[in-house]
Parts: C-alpha cells; sequence; structure tokens
C-alpha cells in the first residue's frame, strides 16, 4: 500500500542522472527519455526524488529498448520503500543495539523526526534489516578477513528457550572471535536435527580452513552424540557456566528449604500491625466509652512520664521493624555464592538484635545510656516494681510453661504496654 503524504508536505528536490551516459552496446551517447519521481522520508526530512532515465537514441541499436537507471539510486533508497538507508539504519540501531520496542521506536519517529510510520510498516522494515544483518554476519568473504589471523576455532552450542512452550533457538557460536555463526528455531531437538547444525558448523570451518580445537556445550545427548560423530578427535568439555550452575542446584534447593523453615517461624506480622493501627486509632479518637475509671485509677497509680517524640512514635517503630521483616522475607536476590536464605538469616538476627537493644533500654538494662540519661527515671522504676517482686516471680514461672512467642510480638507487645502507661 503506498505511502500517504499529506498535501501541505514540504520536500527536499534531489536529481539523480546516469553515470556512464555512454550506450553500452552502440557507444552512442544516450538521452533522456523519462523521469521517475518518488517521495521518501530521511532524517534530514522528506525528500522528492528525480531520476533521470537514459536509453540510446538510435532505433536500430538493440539497447533501445532498454531503459538504464540512475546508479546512485539503490544507494539512498530501495524501490518501493518510503524511508531511505539512513532511516533503516536508525531503526535497526535502536532495535537491536538498544533493544527498543516498536512502539518505542514508533513514537521517537514521530517526536524527534516527524516521521509516521505504522506498525506493520515498522515491523516490516525491521525483519528487511534482520534479513541484511544475518546476509553480512554470514557473509564468506568477510569470514575470511576476520579469521586471517586466527590459528584454530573453539565452538560451543547452547539452546535458547524465551518461554515455557515456544521453540528453542540453538545459536553456534565462535569464541575466539566472540561472533555467532548462525542460529535456528527447533521445535524438538532430536539427535538428527542437532547434528545438522553441528554438520553445517563443519562446512563453515572447512571453508575457513581452520582446524576446530575444542567444543563446549552444556552436554546434552544429542550435543555428545553429535560432535562425537562429526568431530572424532575433537574433544568435548563441558560449559563452565552450565557447570557451576548444575553444581549449584543442590546448594539452591537446600537454601530454599531453609527459607521455608526461617518463614515458618516468623509469623503474625499482619496482627501486630493491625493491633498497633488499632491502638493509634483508639488514641487519636480519645479514651473510650466505660474506660474512664480505670483510666483515673492508672493515672493516680502510676506517675506519667513527661510527654515526648518517643511516647509519641512508639507504634511507628512497630510497624517499620514489621515492615522490614516482611522486606526480608520477599528478598529472592542473591545466587549460588550468595545464597538469598543466608542473607535472610542474617537480616533477622539484624532484625532481633535491635529488638533486644530495644528492649534492654526500655527496661533499664543498658546501664551506659539509661543510668546516664535517665538516672531519676531508673530509679523510679525500681521503686515501683517492688511490691510486685513476688507476683513477677509467679509470671515468670507461668512463662515458662508456656510456648514463647516470637521476638517480634514480644517487643511489639511490650512497646504497646511501655506506650498505655504513659
Amino acid at each position: 500500500m503506498p505511502y500517504a503524504w499529506p498535501q501541505d508536505t514540504d520536500f527536499a528536490r534531489w536529481e539523480l542522472d546516469v553515470l556512464e551516459r555512454d550506450c553500452p552496446v552502440c557507444g552512442r551517447r544516450m538521452h533522456i527519455c523519462d523521469h521517475r519521481y518518488r517521495h521518501f522520508h530521511t532524517l534530514g526530512g522528506p525528500v522528492e526524488l528525480v531520476c533521470k532515465l537514459n536509453h540510446c537514441p538510435d532505433p536500430t541499436c538493440p539497447g533501445h529498448a532498454r531503459t538504464h537507471s540512475p546508479e546512485l539510486e539503490v544507494t539512498i533508497a530501495l524501490p518501493k520503500w518510503a524511508i531511505g538507508w539512513d532511516v533503516l539504519c536508525w531503526i535497526g540501531h535502536r532495535r537491536w543495539a538498544r533493544h527498543w520496542s516498536i512502539s518505542q521506536i514508533q513514537a521517537e519517529l514521530s517526536d524527534r523526526y516527524g516521521i509516521r510510520l505504522s506498525t506493520d510498516s515498522l515491523a516490516r522494515y525491521i525483519r528487511h534489516y534482520q534479513i541484511m544483518l544475518a546476509a553480512r554476519q554470514q557473509d564468506p568473504s568477510a569470514l575470511r578477513r576476520q579469521y586471517e589471523s586466527v590459528a584454530e576455532i573453539i565452538l560451543s552450542i547452547d539452546g535458547l528457550q524465551p518461554e515455557k512452550g515456544h521453540e528453542t533457538l540453538y545459536v553456534v557460536r565462535e569464541l575466539t572471535q566472540k561472533r555467532v555463526w548462525f542460529a535456528e528455531a527447533l521445535i524438538s531437538a532430536t539427535a538428527a536435527e542437532v547434528r545438522r547444525l553441528i554438520a553445517q558448523a563443519k562446512a563453515w570451518a572447512e571453508a575457513l580452513g581452520k582446524p576446530v580445537a575444542l567444543w563446549l556445550s552444556d552436554r546434552q545427548d544429542a550435543f555428545v552424540t553429535g560432535i562425537a560423530a562429526e568431530f572424532p578427535e575433537v574433544p568435548h568439555r563441558y560449559c563452565q557456566n552450565h557447570f557451576l550452575r548444575d553444581v549449584a542446584k543442590p546448594v539452591l534447593e537446600a537454601d530454599s528449604h531453609t527459607k521455608v523453615q526461617m518463614r515458618k517461624k516468623v509469623r503474625g506480622l499482619r496482627a501486630i500491625e493491625q493491633a498497633v493501627l488499632k491502638r493509634q486509632g483508639v488514641a487519636a479518637s480519645g479514651t473510650a466509652p466505660g474506660d474512664d475509671g480505670q483510666a483515673a485509677m492508672t493515672a493516680t497509680a502510676v506517675p506519667a512520664d513527661p510527654p515526648g517524640p518517643e511516647s509519641a512514635s512508639a507504634g511507628a517503630v512497630v510497624l517499620d521493624y514489621c515492615a522490614a521483616v516482611r522486606g526480608i522475607l520477599n528478598d529472592d536476590q542473591g545466587g549460588p555464592l550468595h545464597p538469598p536464605g543466608l542473607r535472610m538469616a542474617a537480616a533477622l538476627e539484624e532484625v532481633r538484635a535491635s529488638i533486644q537493644r530495644d528492649l534492654d533500654e526500655k527496661k533499664g538494662g543498658s546501664q551506659r545510656s539509661n543510668s546516664v540519661a535517665w538516672p531519676v527515671a531508673s530509679t523510679a522504676a525500681s521503686m515501683t516494681s517492688g511490691p510486685n517482686k513476688r507476683r513477677s516471680e509467679a509470671t515468670s514461672r507461668t512463662s515458662r510453661r508456656l510456648p514463647r512467642p516470637s521476638i517480634l510480638e514480644e517487643g511489639a507487645a511490650r512497646t504497646a504496654r511501655g506506650s498505655s502507661r504513659r
């Protein structure tokens, strides 16, 4: 379908003529017999290309019926294209070097250069670029020039499956020059299909005249039998990347099992958050009805601490701890050298130590901080807790027979009790 140009398009006019004006048959100078007009996009703007067509003026010459076009026309734009070579190279570079999507390329062409192409047209131009790139990569003369200084070559083969259920792309690469030789998508990786690819690699190596020193693969059965049949005297080694990946499988499986066990022990984050949020909502709305007598008795029995930022942010601290623990439990980053389970255990231990330090400071266990900063508060706390020593011991004996709550639940409960006393 021809490209629809707007009526007000301002074209730059380019004219081309035949370089060799002499008739190739009789040698007479050819005359201009017609003009061909073309319109296409360039990165510099729309262009109207005027091609001057020539033919031999002698009606008796066999070359009179042949029309000659300008030789430079195909170096500017191919026939029936709405874009020039510069636009095609720009599209191909963004697609294959920068991995842009078709929508990104379409938007950039429209915003920056005013070139409006449909999605189908862009996909067609990308296919053209891909075919040309593959042909350039497999050019025998270019390969021979690249491998002139190479004494021997090392080949590898591997299968790449983008998604489950899709065809697997089998790629043959040469490792000394780090060059992809060819690739082909196979529905089934049978021994015959894989051997055909290995035989093609053998033909390429023979065309280059270079010996194959080594084959590398993940040692699938089809690879082992195919390489042994086509390259009987060439060593076949296990790919280092695949070897480390296979070695790491049992480590990662054990690490995954450990993460599951740790997640089972850390429970109740949502219940703690709901309790803190509910307590904050009650505190914001005031004292609940029916609690006036209890509140007055508590205020009379326990001296109120001076208001400070610590009492106002106690619930926020608990919520921050819960958010930190949830992030630790959901962190799956890492690999076989840095297993995520070990990182999770270390992070949870840091949270436990942090909560324990908060609890020690809360009950006066940290002498270095409490004795200097709050000497009066520490004395008052010891005088108040003196008459309740026997009841505390009874409570401790009872708590030994019950299951011990997690460190997060214990820290949240103590923080909440401390906030209520204030």
